[in-house]
This record gives C-alpha cells, sequence and structure tokens, in this order.
C-alpha cells in the first residue's frame, strides 16, 4: 500500500510540475530549435481590405473611447471597414454609434450571446480578412497591419494578437497581468513551434472563408473558432505587435467568476475539439493542445489536490521529505487565504501575489467543472467589473 502511494504522489508531481514548470522549458527549447530550423523572413507590404467587427453589450459608456480608438488605426480608412454589433443591448449604444457616420451597426433586440451575434456579424462581412476585439479593449495603432501581413502565408488561416492587462494596485490587476506574461510567452512558443493553441477573443483575425457558424451555446467563441481552423489543417500565428490593453477585473470575486466562466468552456472546448486529442492524426498540435491547455483544465488541478492529501498521509508514514512537503502545502495554501482575507478587506497582498493567483485559478477549474456538467453556465455574455488602471502605465491608444 505505501508503495503505491508513493508511485501515486511521484505521479501527480510530475504531472503538476510538467503542467506549470516543465512544458515552458520544453516549449522554450523546441521554439528555439523552431528559429533555427524557420528563420523568419520579411514580410512584404501587405494591405488587404479588412472587416473589424466590436460586439459590444450595453456599452454605451465607452464606445465613444471605443469608435475613437478604431478610428486612430494606422490603416487605410478605404480599406477598414468598422462594424458595431450590438445585439440584445438596451442601454443607448444606437444613439451613441449614430453619431458615427464611418461605423457600421447592427443591432436586434434579441440577446444569443456572443457566439450567435458573431455568427450574425459575418453574414455582413464581404471582406477576405475579419478581426473580432472587444469593446472594453483598446488596440495599438499598427494593430490591423500587424495582424494581417501574416496572411500572406497561405497555410496561416488566423493571427491572434497578444492582450496585455492595464496595471493596477489590486491583487486580481498584478495577479491577471503576471499570469498573462507567463501565458504570453508560451504563446509566442507555440506559434514559432508551430501554431497557437488557442486565441484570445480581445483580438483575433481569421480569413474569412475559414470562418465556422458556432453553436448558439458556446463559451469560449474565440478558442474553438481558432482551433477548429487548426483542425482544417491551418495554422494560427501569435503576433505580440498587435496587443489589445484592457483593464483588470475590479476584485478577485470577479476575477474568479471570470475564470470559472473559462473553465466551464473549457470543458466544452475538449469535448468538442476531442478529434485534436487524437495524436494520429496531428501529433505535434495534440502534444502542443494537451501540454498548454487540456492539463491546465482537468489533469493538473486533480493532482494538485491529491498532492495535498497524499503528502498528509506520507508525512505520517514517511516523515523526512513528505514531511517537509506537506508543510510547504500548507504554509503556500495558508498564504493564498491570507491574500483572499486581505483582498477582501481591501488590502494589497502583494507578497501573497503568487499562492493567492495560483489556488483561485486552479479552484475554479472544480467550479468550472461543475457548472459545465450542470449545464448551468450561459452562453450570453456578461459584462464584468473592471479597475481603471493605475496612471501613468501602459497608455490606451486613443485618437
Amino acid at each position: 500500500m505505501s508503495n503505491f502511494l508513493l508511485y501515486l504522489f511521484w505521479a501527480a508531481f510530475a504531472v503538476a510540475f510538467y503542467t506549470y514548470v516543465g512544458y515552458g522549458l520544453v516549449a522554450w527549447a523546441l521554439a528555439c530549435l523552431a528559429r533555427l530550423v524557420r528563420p523568419a523572413r520579411p514580410l512584404a507590404f501587405f494591405e488587404p481590405e479588412v472587416t473589424l467587427v466590436v460586439p459590444a453589450y450595453n456599452e454605451a459608456d465607452i464606445l465613444d473611447d471605443k469608435v475613437a480608438n478604431c478610428l486612430a488605426l494606422s490603416y487605410p480608412r478605404q480599406k477598414l471597414r468598422l462594424l458595431f454589433i450590438t445585439d440584445g443591448s438596451t442601454d443607448n449604444s444606437g444613439e451613441v454609434l449614430a453619431r458615427y457616420p464611418e461605423v457600421e451597426h447592427l443591432h436586434s433586440p434579441f440577446r444569443g450571446g456572443k457566439s450567435l451575434a458573431e455568427n450574425r456579424a459575418m453574414e455582413f462581412v464581404r471582406t477576405p480578412y475579419v478581426i473580432f476585439t472587444d469593446c472594453n479593449s483598446f488596440l495599438n495603432p499598427e494593430a490591423v497591419r500587424e495582424l494581417v501581413k501574416h496572411y500572406q502565408d497561405p497555410l496561416v488561416g488566423a493571427v491572434s494578437g497578444e492582450k496585455k492587462v492595464l496595471a493596477h494596485a489590486s491583487a486580481s490587476g498584478a495577479g491577471e497581468g503576471l499570469y498573462w506574461k507567463y501565458e504570453s510567452f508560451l504563446k509566442r512558443c507555440d506559434s514559432q513551434i508551430y501554431s497557437l493553441m488557442g486565441a484570445a477573443g480581445e483580438l483575433v483575425s481569421f480569413r474569412s472563408n475559414l470562418f465556422q457558424p458556432l453553436e448558439k451555446d458556446t463559451i469560449l467563441d474565440d478558442f474553438i473558432q481558432s482551433l477548429r481552423i487548426v483542425e482544417k489543417g491551418y495554422r494560427v500565428v501569435y503576433e505580440p505587435a498587435a496587443y489589445a490593453a484592457e483593464a483588470p477585473s475590479a476584485s478577485l470575486a470577479e476575477e474568479m467568476k471570470r475564470k470559472i466562466r473559462i473553465c466551464a468552456g473549457g470543458w466544452q472546448s475538449m469535448v468538442r475539439l476531442r478529434s485534436l486529442l487524437n495524436p494520429l492524426r496531428q501529433p505535434l498540435v495534440t502534444f502542443l493542445y494537451v501540454s498548454h491547455r487540456v492539463l491546465r483544465w482537468s489533469v493538473t488541478p486533480v493532482a494538485l489536490a491529491l498532492l495535498l492529501v497524499l503528502g498528509a498521509v506520507l508525512a505520517g508514514l514517511q516523515g523526512g521529505f513528505y514531511a517537509l512537503f506537506f508543510a510547504g502545502q500548507v504554509l503556500f495554501y495558508g498564504l493564498a487565504y491570507l491574500g483572499w482575507l486581505a483582498e477582501s478587506r481591501g488590502r494589497s497582498p502583494k507578497l501573497l501575489l503568487v499562492p493567492l493567483y495560483f489556488t483561485i485559478m486552479n479552484l475554479a477549474v472544480f467550479a468550472g467543472f461543475r457548472r459545465y456538467l450542470r449545464g448551468t453556465q450561459p452562453a450570453a455574455w456578461e459584462k464584468a467589473a473592471r479597475n481603471q488602471p493605475l496612471e501613468g502605465n501602459l497608455s490606451i491608444p486613443k485618437a
């Protein structure tokens, strides 16, 4: 029995270590090798017609800023079509957008969720390339040009920009920013090795003819849409020179709510993209997909929970290393709890940031799985509470 527990402990440790440390090292090494084998080639001037689609639900208070940001993009106006869709909105979004003749506005009183809104918007897209961006995300002036340049490669089916989280003193802001820095590193590696494993909805573009209408209950529209393009044999490229900047969640409670939604969508995505789990079809894609996405949304949180239980048992049976390891886990999760208390009282627990954000990220997987099984995660997008960025940090590009 003791040997079985030891094997189980080290198997769980290996899974957790690989997911959060090992894969980053492997991906970095493979990306370096890929750059040697396939050195980047300079891209020629490329300026095709593009449609920029902005889904906006009850965003009247920021529409003026968003339109100004879109109009400030460094791309020929005659080649960039701006299309805002406000389906289901009950505020005065229509009145705001009516002030801008450069903007086309689609509206239906029916609120079907972001996926259905994007499906409907695509019926009005006539350009060879389409870009989706969130209303609360602000793009750098060169974003469109940096995205579309990659379509000179016929095997590129989608291009994703980088998400930048504007700095904020709260734990949710600092934690989200730290997470996205590491996530951006992994995305850059995935793209250099072969293809990005899922695009960020804050800024993503597609070949219009590859866009596939999504099921109305789709939770992670951007993720599923981009990986269905990978299923067809195309690559999804990551372009950090095109970025979308947005404020972080207003609180850890808001961030937890967002993470649970993503994790519920992750389970839905794994079911709908199960062909990517077949290594006989696309072995490299399966390796990247499982390493970067599947383990985080399924096996690894269970492995972490097992390590806590097994650590306690083995500490009593074996002592020594296992006692120290268990004590370290108790300390780590205890610090996370103290961080949560500090945040709930309006303090900024900077020293507790890593254990706090790591813990809520993994707890969200269990809550998301429960929502997925119960079918209680709605597809209709919810306007999240966001913080204001700290003055003097990453500026939001506007006109």
